[in-house]
């Protein structure tokens, strides 16, 4: 056990890692696959509970974990405390998750437009109603509900503490802060002292931090320069499920592993497919892959053109030939370290009409619920 072990409700996280929820990526797949790295908390694809209350299939399908997979951790995103407390009755009861996490942290345009995602803690006494909802169902189950946000809606509209605040006098069983504001998506640097604020003011329970972890090194420096108990885990596993074997040696005070060769992602890669193909069927599973083989392959030198074939590869015979073709002994490169993944550039956060008015304001946003899971 390493020293740093977390305990989220009855589960003990060790090392205190999680895996951030990702649309498109953190399925049954990807989950498996980080988990046979090291141990932590691997969250699934954010769900939509107007969703989960309708039982739209693809949504059902979405809650697919591994049969070794504990605690089953899911992701729910919601507007309205009615359809939130419905959403983890349903979870719940039917003994879907073992683990509720809430998402107040999407800087999205199609949901902030709405009042969703990370527009949504602004109205704190809406957020509190939400909270305090899902947390008394979960609660009578057993089951721990956690919330994830954001430091706010831009550097003149920071919510972070407030809701910090009233997640813990709700009874969530931890608070999770991307230290970005949703105006900067993910461009330019998360303020990890904006980590530290929420540490000091949070104090019965656990607060984790997300945002910059590249590295397991970065693990450690934010735990050490925020005292947060845990760290949240998102791009930086894009293309590099090993990253969780490194956090794991790191926290347990072991050596950390040289980066793969070429060879040895290759390997990883078609571990993958073959898992995909397992969740989806092969002509989806391998056509899902496709998105992640630049990740795959970032910093190695493999030329233009097996890149571009193995970006349009259709199935599980082709890519053992194309992965056939590379050099196995090249060494991992050092262009291969730092950011991944999405970044883009700062922007204003659309929001409903006169969304800022009133932060007291709980009525419930128009059509922000109608969003569907994993966009």
């Amino acid at each position: 056990m390493s020293k740093h072990a977390l305990k989220i409700g009855p589960y003990q996280v060790d090392p205190p890692v999680v895996l951030a929820p990702m649309a498109g990526i953190t399925n049954v797949a990807f989950r498996q696959l980080c988990r046979e790295y090291g141990a932590g908390l691997y969250v699934c694809e954010m769900i939509t509970a107007r969703a989960v209350v309708e039982r739209d299939p693809k949504t059902m399908h979405m809650i697919t974990f591994a049969p070794g997979e504990h605690p089953r951790s899911m992701q729910l995103y919601g507007v309205d405390p009615i359809t939130m407390a419905e959403a983890v009755r349903i979870i719940t009861g039917e003994g879907l998750a073992d683990h509720i996490d809430a998402n107040f942290g999407c800087p999205v345009p199609k949901v902030t437009r709405k009042g969703g995602g990370a527009a949504l803690p602004f109205k704190r006494r809406l957020f509190g109603r939400i909270v305090s909802a899902a947390v008394g169902v979960a609660e009578r189950a057993g089951v721990p509900f956690t919330v994830k946000f954001r430091m706010g809606i831009d550097d003149d509209h920071l919510t972070y503490l407030d809701a910090g605040r009233i997640a813990e006098a709700e009874g969530a069983a931890a608070v999770a802060l991307h230290a970005r504001t949703a105006s900067q998506r993910y461009s330019g640097h998360a303020d990890w002292s904006a980590i530290a604020s929420l540490k000091r003011t949070v104090t019965t329970i656990p607060v984790l931090g997300n945002g910059d972890i590249f590295s397991a090194d970065d693990a450690l420096r934010m735990m050490a320069a925020t005292n947060c108990d845990g760290v949240v885990v998102g791009r930086g596993c894009l293309g590099r499920p090993w990253l969780f074997g490194d956090l794991q040696a790191v926290f347990t005070g072991k050596e950390l592993p040289p980066g793969p060769t070429l060879g040895e992602v290759a390997a990883v890669l078609r571990r993958h497919a073959a898992l995909l193909a397992g969740h989806y069927g092969e002509d989806k599973g391998i056509r899902d892959l496709r998105k992640h083989m630049a990740w795959y392959l970032h910093g190695f030198p493999v030329g233009s053109q097996p890149r571009r074939r193995l970006a349009m590869v259709s199935s599980l015979a082709e890519l053992d030939d194309l992965l056939g073709e590379l050099d196995n002994t090249l060494p991992f490169p050092s262009e291969a370290e730092g950011p991944r993944g999405r970044q883009g550039s700062a922007a204003k956060v659309v929001l409903p009409e006169r969304w800022l008015d009133d932060p007291d304001d709980v009525q419930v946003p128009e059509g922000a619920e109608m969003m569907h899971s994993g966009g």
